[in-house]
């Protein structure tokens, strides 16, 4: 099934506007289960109740409230909402021009496709080129549903592609975890030469076809043939307590058992 536009706009880029209409560039494929009532099969209702007196609650009875301390809350109207919303816009806001090596990955979270509208490919091709050349990532913002996001657009092959992003303040600090690795822990020169070897031995280009989500083809077969009428013996898990493991020891094995591996591929 063809994808569908769910938003259409510009992107503002100086003084120029270029008409857009974004895609999703995912989408989801997950196996989701309905909850069932187990003697009869029926499918199980939740209803939304009252913690103090268990009562069902309608939805003209329920408002938002944020809570401020243990079972303390701030009630908020919808009209209270809408008065600090973002405005709605059409236009995607170009501030500035970064390079994506600057952009950590952790700020990523959707992505889209970037699609001329009706009239703007001469538009769209410029600012596409411009960036290619230059091998910038536009950072701007727009309003999705509501919500403003800070959004990062690159060139992606002949298409300009969307990602949301996350802000800064929400990025949980290094300096928060506990448990990494101090000065102390720092790798022999020896392991660390033979981990060199093998990182670059397991090295190849990125071809994304060649994984899946094996589970998931696992689930789905085992729900096919449940449904075909097959009973699906479960095998009890086998528990294997870990071995203690010399490091330079699984170093080496690891490493010629890459090249073992590469030099199949290459004779295959």
């Amino acid at each position: 099934m063809a994808p569908r536009a769910i938003w259409s706009g510009a992107l503002s880029f100086g003084l120029v506007n270029v008409p857009v209409k974004l895609y999703p560039a995912t989408r989801s494929k997950d196996v989701r289960f309905n909850q069932l009532h187990a003697p009869d099969g029926a499918r199980i209702r939740q209803k939304r109740v009252c913690a103090l007196d268990g009562a069902e609650v309608s939805s003209e009875e329920i408002v938002k409230g944020y809570e401020i301390s243990p079972d303390r809350y701030v009630t908020i109207s919808q009209e209270e909402l809408d008065s600090v919303a973002p405005k709605a816009s059409r236009l995607i806001e170009i501030e500035e021009f970064v390079d994506l090596a600057e952009i950590d990955p952790l700020y990523f979270e959707s992505s889209y496709y970037l699609v001329p509208d009706k009239g703007a490919a001469k538009s769209y091709s410029l600012l596409h080129r411009a960036m290619a050349d230059r091998s910038k990532v536009a950072i701007g913002t727009v309003v999705l549903r509501s919500k403003e996001y800070l959004t990062a657009i690159r060139p992606l092959g002949d298409t300009l592609t969307m990602a949301t992003m996350r802000f800064a303040d929400e990025i949980v600090s290094r300096d928060d975890l506990e448990g990494l690795p101090d000065a102390a822990a720092e790798a022999p020169e020896r392991e660390l030469a033979i981990a060199r070897q093998l990182v670059e031995s397991l090295s190849a280009p990125f071809e994304p076809g060649k994984y899946r989500d094996t589970y998931r083809e696992a689930l789905l077969a085992m729900i096919e043939r449940k449904a075909e009428g097959e009973t699906i013996t479960v095998q009890p898990e086998t528990v294997v307590a870990p071995k203690a493991v010399d490091l330079m020891a699984a170093l080496e094995a690891s490493l010629a058992a890459a090249k073992a591996r590469k030099t199949a591929a290459v004779e295959a």
